[in-house]
């Protein structure tokens, strides 16, 4: 009869050391120590952006004299040239969406068909390139357009010597369409890094089985990487509609406030130049804003996760 070995006893074994010892924490405490990295996010959050969207929010719908609750504030910002501003803004945002949306995802995916035969150099400086023209924006950028092609830039000056003159067709930098220009220059930088990752998860065996079944090129991206890859698509060009939207600096130091774009009506309340008594349509603009991105951004979590299910 086998009997089973009784525990080791002696100077040889010990206790099995406890997982909590005598320098670890309680429960509670661990608990707590390991969301303690959130906090310094959840108060930039909370002061940056949850605050701040409470003051617009109730701002919008009070009187700036006597505080008392009135619509009046939105009724001025949703009629004429506050009106014409939201329309302005939308149609330069879709322009400025769908357009580099197009070009970024050519862009991105020949970078993806270059790695994919070993260019892996080019993929990395693709994508540090277009980090870096992706965040180069405001100021800096509307000034780097109007000394290149402003009425009097340098590229203007060398297509009038060679017999072209760009502001001899109706053409100007200080207008929608050099906004869009202009907007296109960190737009499609910005589209090639979304949506580079999303072809990146494009399977090859998924290509393999269609050209095994004799699915063609255009078959496979019909019927196979189109449907795949269209939510990724679709929600970087709300990405990049989002981004236009609320874009400001580069269009104010270009137009100089000309143009009605809701970003720089608000930006003219911020700075005082206002009608007495309509001290809060600023607001209430930017309560329009809020909306406007937040409906935006529904719709980019919902085919984001859509398109999480393909792209695991």
């Amino acid at each position: 009869m086998v009997t089973a070995p009784e525990p080791a006893t002696g100077s040889g074994a010990g206790p099995i050391p406890s997982r909590q010892g005598r320098g670890a924490l309680p429960a509670p405490l661990r608990a707590i120590a390991r969301y303690l990295g959130i906090v310094p996010f959840g108060v930039y959050v909370i002061l940056g952006l949850i605050i701040p969207m409470i003051a617009v929010g109730v701002g919008a719908f009070q009187d700036p004299d006597t505080g008392a609750w009135t619509t009046k504030n939105i009724d001025i910002a949703t009629h004429g040239i506050y009106l014409t501003g939201f329309r302005e803004s939308i149609i330069l945002s879709i322009v400025a969406s769908i357009v580099p949306g197009i070009l970024g995802l050519l862009l991105a995916y020949a970078i993806f068909t270059a790695s994919g035969r070993g260019g892996a150099t080019l993929r990395r400086v693709a994508i540090t390139m277009s980090g870096v023209f992706a965040n180069f924006g405001g100021v800096p950028l509307a000034f780097l357009f109007i000394t290149t092609l402003g009425s009097s830039g340098i590229e203007t000056q060398w297509l009038k010597d060679i017999g072209w003159d760009i502001y001899g067709g109706g053409f100007s930098l200080y207008s929608v369409t050099g906004i869009i220009i202009v907007y296109l220059y960190f737009q499609i930088p910005l589209m090639v890094l979304v949506i580079l990752p999303a072809l990146e998860g494009l399977r090859p065996a998924w290509r393999e089985a269609a050209e095994n079944l004799g699915a063609r090129t255009w078959s496979y991206w019909r019927y196979i990487g189109g449907p795949v890859l269209m939510p990724a698509v679709l929600g970087s060009v709300l990405l990049l509609f989002g981004f236009a939207l609320s874009a400001y600096a580069t269009a104010q130091a270009l137009t100089s406030g000309t143009i009605p774009l809701t970003s720089i009506q608000i930006g003219s309340f911020l700075s005082g130049n206002v009608i007495a008594g309509q001290q809060n349509v600023g607001k209430a603009l930017g309560l329009g804003m809020v909306v406007i991105i937040a409906v935006v951004m529904v719709f980019y979590i919902l085919l984001q996760r859509r398109a999480a299910k393909w792209l695991r």
